[in-house]
């Protein structure tokens, strides 16, 4: 019989196992401009930043097949809701929720392997004021920010990173922003040892546009060269 101990030591070797595979991930940077939300990071050949909907984002770190199991849930989900109540009802919050039940019961479930992603969904407002950002994570709790949100493997690192990114929200223009998430990414690591291997790593930036004027509110600033 699994008792409360065993329960317990065998919740945290699923976390440890996880949290190990997800320290070489390259982090993920989102910031709110006055033109839309910037997402940023560096790949190698599967994308990182997708659409959701219209006015939401998703990007993560994690084994690529379950990245991509938790976009197509995401997409599937925002549609139905925008089908079966209205595409103002498609809102972040719904999507993290449904989102997270399956992976908090994947994570407690010893017979099936962990869902070895962490997440960061962004919703576009009318303003950088109303921005939203969910941080869901690989046990299926999240959180919610403003402003700006950071994903990365190793604690240590994410907290370098936020407690760099209200800088990028000064940049005058897409260019400066850029090259402002560019040097706070490399910064975050201490050495280059910490830093995931770079070889064949590209920068991945998308603009999700605040106006409605575009067809598309995403675009993508560098990256799609290699979809």
């Amino acid at each position: 019989m699994l008792t409360p101990y065993d329960w317990q030591e065998g919740i945290g070797n699923r976390a440890s196992y996880v949290e190990h595979k997800l320290v070489q991930g390259a982090p993920v940077l989102a910031v709110s401009l006055a033109a839309g939300i910037m997402v940023f990071t560096y790949r190698r050949q599967s994308r990182k930043i997708f659409e959701i909907y219209d006015r939401l984002g998703y990007s993560a770190i994690g084994q690529q097949n379950d990245v991509e199991a938790l976009r197509l849930a995401a997409i599937d989900f925002a549609h139905q809701e925008g089908f079966v109540r209205s595409t103002e009802d498609v809102t972040i919050q719904r999507v993290v929720t449904a989102l997270s039940q399956p992976i908090k019961k994947a994570f407690g479930d010893f017979g099936a392997a962990p869902i070895v992603v962490r997440s960061v969904l962004a919703e576009v407002g009318a303003t950088p004021e109303e921005d939203r950002y969910y941080l869901l994570d690989y046990d299926g709790d999240y959180r919610a920010s403003r402003e700006f949100a950071v994903v990365a493997g190793d604690d240590r690192v994410a907290r370098r990173l936020r407690e760099a990114m209200p800088e990028v929200a000064k940049a005058a223009n897409h260019d400066d922003a850029i090259k402002e998430l560019k040097r706070i990414w490399l910064a975050g690591f201490e050495t280059e040892e910490d830093r995931p291997d770079m070889t064949d790593l590209h920068p991945e930036i998308v603009l999700i546009h605040r106006s409605d004027a575009r067809e598309n509110r995403f675009q993508w600033l560098q990256g799609e060269d290699y979809a």
